[in-house]
């Protein structure tokens, strides 16, 4: 395949607008009509059909200096170099063709000792603030250390270039989105998709085939810490629904970060200088932080306004269930800036099991833990999807597999190094189904969420007795303060012993079928279920 057209972005001064503020961005996207602006101040703004990531429609470039890092298959689709320089061909006339573009310059990365300068441009001024939010701003108050900004990655956002069908053809590809990026190279191409999202986790990715190389180990996670005691620190990974962005918004600690964080030889550091939370059924008396986080410089996506007050309806899912705002991390009351922490003392794995057979809380081994993170388990819910008709195991390896290059035992390996190194303990924690499964169970209350969270976090469920779970294997604490002890043991909670006993055994196997697909060693592959 031949590239067509010129691969050299033109960025002369006078066309293109470099780290305008917050309020210069606003001000061009509603001038531009990309936005409105929503009763509390925030701009509301539509990503047209994509509402959300492309993982079927994201490559990367396959080069002898990458191939045998990566973990190919459905997640790592390979593309041919002469594909990828067309792809950025096209993405670069049609950018270098825009009356007007907007670039950002700044850091993905809080540790001044391990971080990646990034360039975004874009067509869209709020896809500018997006940028500006997510990733650190030189010289801010998330970045005091005066270090000279230099250029790492390049992520080039030409979201209304749609492939037309003799491009689709030509790359053999059935789709007008395309997202490419290569390892090598440092760059990302976006094409056709206005989602924002994929240009924070286009250098997600990139952080996380990068920060191994220079010690770190990069993680989909939130993180916070005891307000009282900056040693207290504490990871929550979760997929979607687990409650991974509520329980890190805790009152009585303070926030790192709510998703993208790094592991280093100092401590844990946010990859972020902003938040981007679901917003799906948000109220304020849930989760008030990020209620009040949602203000000016804040960005809605996908959201419907009252025509006449222009208020966010929080409820309303008719254009996706995947509503989303960001706003900076130190909107956030007491949120740590610049954000970085110490080596956390808990690790908290957060699954939503609509099966209802897992216990709400577990302690851990070394080997589990590896086991249920290399497996990264929750559930897809009856309905979510067309022809699901009853609880389906969703399995993401290392709780963030569309985000991962590099294979999952290396990343578990990294976990298992710092977990022994700084004596962290690790937790199990079900946020899903009890007494039945999704339909006739219950979801635990968040009420005793929070409790057991409160026991891991204060350190008091650590010293508690525990007794194993005969399937699982996972270590149940005979009590919790807060909660009711009939809970703890989910098959205490099923009228039907006996049903419960053939669902947990359904899972197990599910778990055995998935673990096959990785490569571990005997002694974690063992540290999984037994039924």
């Amino acid at each position: 395949m031949t590239a067509m057209g010129s691969t050299s972005l033109d960025l002369s001064a006078e066309r293109t607008h470099r780290n305008l503020s917050t309020a210069e961005l606003v001000e061009r996207a509603l001038i531009a009509g990309e936005g409105h602006l929503a009763s509390n101040g925030a701009i509301m703004c539509l990503t047209g059909d994509r509402t959300g990531r492309s993982p079927k429609d994201k490559y990367l470039e396959d080069t002898p200096g990458i191939h045998d890092n990566i973990w190919w298959g459905t997640v790592n689709q390979p593309i041919e170099p002469a594909k990828f320089d067309d792809a950025l061909a096209i993405a670069t006339e049609h950018m270098n063709s825009r009356e007007t573009r907007y670039v950002f310059e700044g850091w993905a990365g809080a540790d001044p000792e391990h971080r990646l300068g990034v360039r975004v441009v874009t067509e869209l001024a709020w896809h500018a603030l997006f940028a500006r939010t997510l990733f650190i701003e030189p010289g801010s108050n998330r970045d005091p250390f005066g270090q000279p900004w230099k250029h790492d990655w390049t992520v080039i956002a030409a979201s209304k270039r749609r492939l037309t069908d003799e491009e689709q053809a030509r790359f053999g590809v059935t789709s007008p989105v395309m997202i490419a990026q290569s390892l090598e190279r440092k760059t990302i191409v976006i094409l056709g998709t206005e989602y924002a999202g994929e240009i924070k986790k286009g250098i997600f990715y990139a952080m996380n085939y990068d920060m191994p190389d220079q010690g770190v180990f990069p993680m989909h996670c939130s993180a916070n810490v005891a307000k009282n005691d900056d040693s207290n620190v504490a990871l929550f990974f979760g997929l979607s629904g687990t409650g991974k962005t509520t329980l890190s918004a805790d009152p009585e600690r303070a926030l790192i970060g709510d998703d993208e964080h790094g592991w280093g030889p100092k401590g844990v550091f946010n990859f972020e200088g902003g938040c981007y939370a679901k917003c799906i059924n948000l109220t304020e008396e849930g989760e008030p932080q990020i209620w009040n986080a949602i203000k000016f410089g804040s960005a809605l996506e996908n959201m419907v306004l009252d025509p006449k007050t222009r208020e966010p309806d929080f409820a309303d899912s008719s254009i996706t269930e995947n509503t989303r705002v960001t706003y900076p991390v130190d909107y956030i009351p007491g949120a740590i800036i610049p954000s970085i922490g110490g080596h956390p003392k808990n690790v908290i794995f957060l699954t939503a099991d609509a099966f209802g057979v897992m216990p709400p809380v577990s302690k851990l081994t070394p080997e589990q833990a590896m086991y249920y993170f290399i497996n990264g388990y929750t559930s897809k819910l009856a309905g979510t999807e067309a022809g699901v008709t009853e609880p389906q195991p969703s399995f993401s390896p290392c709780f963030g597999g569309p985000f991962m290059p590099r294979r999952p035992g290396e990343y578990a390996g990294m976990l298992a190094d710092r977990i022994n190194q700084h004596g962290a303990n690790v937790w199990l924690l079900n946020t899903g189904w009890t007494g039945g499964p999704y339909g006739e169970g219950s979801r635990f209350k968040l009420a005793y969420t929070r409790a057991m969270v409160s026991g891991i976090l204060d350190g008091s469920l650590a010293g508690a007795r525990f007794s194993p779970d005969p399937v699982f294997g996972l270590s149940i604490p005979d009590a919790v303060p807060g909660v009711p002890s009939e809970v703890l043991n989910p098959r205490d909670t099923w009228a039907d012993k006996a049903r419960y006993d053939e669902q947990a055994k359904k899972l197990a196997a599910m778990f055995r079928e998935n673990d096959a697909k990785f490569e571990m060693p005997d002694e974690v592959r063992a540290a999984g279920p037994k039924g």
